[in-house]
Parts: structure tokens; C-alpha cells; sequence
């Protein structure tokens, strides 16, 4: 058996595990071997998410994984607490990020696409990528393709360490599409050809015509997707589509939408131009990711519809890409203040990731991609934006959404996924940029790093 195939095989065997794992009712917290105690946070200004100023002089019980108390002054610490005096600094919710590929950024497309590539390498720099993730502070994310659904199994039992992890599975493209990542040589499956490497390490599915769509989609539902990604439109790093086109008929569109619709969630599609998006919306999808080059009237069509926009603060930078790859770089990065702009302007639902893929040394900079986004929201704007309305996308997925519980925000009933920042991040956004300024990250109910004496 080929590395790949190995490896297309055990992400079949993770899959086949969930079904029975009580993924799609979803575990509200982390299973554990032995209870967390209670923690009281003393002495700490609130961001709840929700408000754009804080609470100050706050105290913050957490018990069970969940906020049960936040009052202000003091609450009586319960019998075996730990007490976490903040000194005056900022708790807030832990960061979001909305738009992730765990997989495909702990490795590179060579590494990925090499028939040689130990499957066992590949998924441990997958999971290490998921620990250091959560010591930047980011608590949970939406994964919007690829084979995570073990690290998410292992990460819920306790297993391993990382965020809490909204899995879409395989990328579903048609053939030529963004997510066809084939070698030039390589015969469509219908023409003779064999399962692209992609496709047996479950990154994506190359799906054409309504029946291959509504297969791929419910193979990624039965699998345990929260919800599910197709790719619309032309793509950056992708070999063999412009910007400029469009991708998916309506009539497969609206097969994946109905597919989708029947299990309870939503499609969000990869999208950048006015046509793609515009026939997106036509077949009912609930989310747009991207969107560098939308028009006025598209941003306006998003409003009224009450889409959300999973945005990013796009740069020009790829070192490594090609000619052809580094213009379309250029395009979507020209755009990228339109559409945040835009977006403000006609009130869409705007959500934020980081979208960092392929290039495993630039996970380090998903944090200041968070910074970023001052340049459209005032300090406090942005970190509800990271938080609070981030949260509000992932509850998009209903029933299917395997954290059921409120996430997001600082209040009780909460899960206690909670950040103790050294300064205020409301008026000093560039505090979120830097890890180190988080002396506590805590994750349902559980103190992953603590620098506070």
C-alpha cells in the first residue's frame, strides 16, 4: 500500500470511528480522565464579546467547563478552587478564527502531494499544528477543508491539545476547478484515470454533474461535517483556473444546498467575483468565503439576503508562487479593502479568518492577520468581530454543531474558553498580535498556559 493510500485509508478508518463517537449531537465539552477544579479569576475588566467597552473590577468563576459566575467585586471561592488574581488585566473570550485548513497548513503542497509522504508525518504535524494553534489563543475554528475529523475526535477526548474544531472535510471541486490539484498528466476518473493523491488523503473531492455532488456532500455529513464547502469560483493557488471564472452550474449548486439542507447546516462556498457569488446566492448557500472582487450591487445582495462574508485581510505575498499564482494574488489583495469596506457599508454579516495554507511557516503570523483588521473596525469592533460574531457563523450549523453551547462571550452558561490579556485589547488591538501577552488561555474550563503568579 502507497503512503498516500495509507493514509486515504486511515482517514476512512477516523471516520468510520466517529460514527459512533456521538460526534453528530455533538459532546459539549471535552471528555477527561479526571475532573478540572473550579477556577475563580479575581480583580479582571471584562470584554464579554457582546459589549464594546469592559467590565471593570470583575470577578469570573468557572466550574464544570462552563462560566457560572461573573459579578462584579468579589465571589466566594468554592472548596478546592484555584484563585487567579488578574491584576487589573483584560478576560475575554478566546479568539476565533473562521476560515482554517489545519491539514493542509502543517505541510506543504509538495509534502502533501508526494505518493511518498508517511501519512503518520503528515497527520502528527497536523495535530502539532492544532497545539501550538491553541497557545496563540485561538480556541476554536472552523477547519474549511480537509481530513481533520481524528484530530477533532482525538482533541474532544482529551486525546490530544487544540482548538475546538468545526470540521466542512473534503474541499469539493468540479474538475479544472480550485480544488483540483492534480499533476497535468493525470485522466479525469471518468476518462480512466485513478483518485488524485488529493483525493485519497480526503483533502478534496473532484465531484461533476448533480449525482457526484450530492455523493461528495453526504460523504463529508456522514463523516461528521458541520457544515460543507464547494468551491465556487477561481482560486489563488490553484494551477488551472483564472479569477475570473465561475465554477458549479446552478443545478450542482443547488444539489449540494439541498443535500445540505436536508442534515440541518449549510454550504459556504469559495467565491470571489459577482457572477459566482450572485449564482451561489441563487441556489440558497448561507455563506461566501472571500469575496475580494464583489461589486456594490453584490454587497447590497448580500444584505438583503442575510448572507454572512468570511472575510480576510489578503496581502500580495506568496514567495512562492508562480507567475500565474502571483497575479491572482495581486487581484484579490487589491480588493480586499473594497470589500471590507463595502461590507460595512450595506450592513453584511462579516466574519473573519486567516485562510493560511501550504505554507507551514506562516502559521506563526495568524494573530497578526487579527491585527489587521483595525484598518476597518475601530479596536473593540474587531475583537467582537473575532469573538462574539465569529461565534454567531459557527451556531450557523444547528443540530450539526458539535459544541452546542454559547461560545464567544464572557457571561454564565458560557463555555469557559478565556484569554487573560496583559492590557486592553479594545484600545490596543496590536495586544492580540502577540501571544505572549495572553498570561492565561484556558479552554473549557481547562488552563492550558498560565504566567500569572
Amino acid at each position: 500500500m502507497t503512503a498516500a493510500l495509507a493514509l486515504g485509508a486511515s482517514f476512512v478508518t477516523a471516520c468510520a470511528a466517529d460514527l459512533g463517537s456521538g460526534r453528530s449531537a455533538g459532546k459539549p465539552r471535552s471528555a477527561r480522565a479526571t475532573p478540572v477544579p473550579p477556577v475563580l479569576f479575581t480583580n479582571v475588566n471584562v470584554f464579554t464579546g457582546n459589549s464594546l467597552s469592559l467590565d471593570r473590577g470583575m470577578s469570573v468563576l468557572v466550574k464544570d467547563g462552563l462560566i457560572a459566575e461573573v459579578r462584579s467585586g468579589n465571589i466566594g471561592a468554592p472548596a478546592g478552587a484555584i484563585t487567579l488574581d488578574g491584576g487589573g488585566r483584560t478576560l475575554m473570550p478566546g479568539l476565533i478564527d473562521n476560515h482554517v485548513h489545519l491539514f493542509l497548513s502543517a505541510s506543504t503542497l509538495n509534502q502533501l502531494m508526494d505518493p511518498g509522504s508517511d501519512p503518520d508525518e503528515l497527520t502528527a504535524r497536523a495535530r502539532d499544528e492544532a497545539h501550538r494553534m491553541l497557545l496563540r489563543g485561538f480556541t476554536s475554528v472552523r477547519d474549511m477543508g480537509g481530513p481533520v475529523f481524528g484530530i477533532k475526535r482525538a482533541i474532544d477526548s482529551g486525546d490530544a491539545i487544540g482548538p475546538r474544531i468545526y470540521p466542512s472535510g473534503a474541499m469539493i471541486s468540479q474538475t479544472s476547478g480550485h480544488g483540483d490539484f492534480r499533476a497535468p498528466d493525470d485522466k479525469a476518473r471518468r476518462f480512466g484515470g485513478q483518485p488524485s493523491v488529493g483525493e485519497r488523503l480526503g483533502i478534496g473531492f473532484i465531484a461533476d454533474g448533480r449525482d457526484d455532488v450530492l455523493t461528495a456532500v453526504r460523504e463529508n455529513l456522514r463523516a461528521g461535517a458541520s457544515q460543507i464547502k464547494l468551491m465556487a469560483g477561481g482560486g489563488v493557488v490553484s494551477a488551472y483556473d483564472p479569477l475570473d471564472v465561475t465554477q458549479y452550474t446552478l443545478e450542482e449548486l443547488t444539489a449540494a444546498v439541498e443535500a445540505t439542507t436536508d442534515w440541518n447546516t449549510y454550504v459556504a462556498v469559495h467565491a470571489y467575483t459577482p457572477k459566482a457569488v450572485r449564482r451561489s446566492v441563487q441556489a440558497g448557500v448561507a455563506c461566501i468565503e472571500h469575496g475580494q472582487l464583489l461589486d456594490e450591487p453584490t454587497m447590497q445582495l448580500l444584505a438583503d439576503k442575510g448572507i454572512w462574508l468570511s472575510l480576510q485581510a489578503f496581502d500580495d505575498a506568496l514567495p512562492d508562487g508562480d507567475e500565474f499564482k502571483k497575479a491572482k494574488m495581486r487581484m484579490v489583495a487589491e480588493g480586499t479593502d473594497n470589500a471590507f469596506r463595502w461590507a460595512r457599508k450595506y450592513g453584511v454579516k462579516v466574519a473573519f479568518g486567516t485562510d493560511i495554507l501550504l505554507e507551514p511557516e506562516q502559521t506563526v503570523t495568524q494573530n497578526s492577520h487579527f491585527t489587521k483588521l483595525n484598518k476597518w473596525f475601530t479596536d473593540a469592533e474587531a475583537l467582537r468581530v473575532a469573538t462574539h460574531d465569529n461565534a454567531q457563523l459557527l451556531a450557523l450549523s444547528g443540530p450539526r454543531n458539535p459544541y452546542p453551547g454559547k461560545l464567544g462571550v464572557v457571561e454564565p452558561g458560557a463555555y469557559a474558553d478565556l484569554l487573560l490579556v496583559d492590557g486592553d485589547p479594545t484600545t490596543n488591538l496590536a495586544l492580540i498580535g502577540n501571544p505572549d501577552n495572553f498570561r492565561v488561555i484556558m479552554k473549557d474550563g481547562q488552563v492550558f498556559k498560565n504566567t500569572v503568579t
